[in-house]
């Protein structure tokens, strides 16, 4: 049986057999067994990390320590509002603070930078109801490794990749070619990260 801790470019968390390519957390999410309680984040340094990081292996949920979550891919994880980790990821992490300050965004390189990042990125993942904030943009101003949705009810998560879209599936984890899309889209990745995205920054992808 999955754990319910694999993460959606909606920033949902769901029990799911992939596990993807990156891991990340938001603090301990679950209780004393492997059921995640009414939380989806304990504060706001939401980060994407390897897998292998020198090798080390643990626990994925260690009672009242962390809930390790996992994404498909960097884009997915983007979308749900993780950022680099600075520590195992830190050739990743100094290019997404450069293309942050390349875009005019607050916070960036520097000691106090992260923390200024986490907290202009979180008014831009969630709402105060918890609710993925989204927004209509035309798909031609999109970078490449946004994720939208092109029907507000088909629930289906498009990855925007050299003026094509490829669906990914929640069920294998799989992308599958789309063709190209529509002129408007209602886009899941949070607006900085598109920024970021718009300033240089190429996130992993496992198309």
């Amino acid at each position: 049986m999955p754990l319910q801790n694999r993460v959606t470019p909606f920033g949902e968390i769901v029990a799911q057999p992939w596990r993807g390519g990156l891991m990340g957390n938001r603090g301990c999410l679950h209780g004393k067994g492997t059921e995640l309680g009414v939380s989806r984040w304990r504060h706001q340094a939401w980060v994407c990390c390897t897998t292998d990081y020198r090798g080390r292996q643990r626990d994925p949920m260690p009672p009242g320590r962390w809930t390790t979550l996992f994404f498909w891919d960097e884009a997915a994880a983007l979308a749900a509002g993780h950022r680099p980790c600075g520590f195992c990821r830190r050739q990743a992490y100094a290019a997404f603070m450069a293309a942050w300050a390349a875009a005019g965004l607050p916070g960036g390189p520097g000691d106090s930078g992260p923390q200024k990042v986490d907290r202009h990125l979180h008014r831009h993942r969630v709402t105060r109801t918890r609710q993925q904030v989204r927004y209509q943009a035309p798909s031609t101003v999109l970078p490449d490794g946004t994720f939208v949705m092109v029907e507000e009810g088909a629930h289906m998560a498009m990855l925007l990749w050299q003026s094509q879209m490829y669906h990914l599936s929640l069920a294998d984890g799989r992308y599958y070619a789309a063709g190209p899309p529509p002129d408007h889209v209602t886009v899941l990745t949070p607006e900085p990260m598109v920024r970021v995205l718009s300033a240089g920054y190429r996130p992993q992808t496992r198309l």
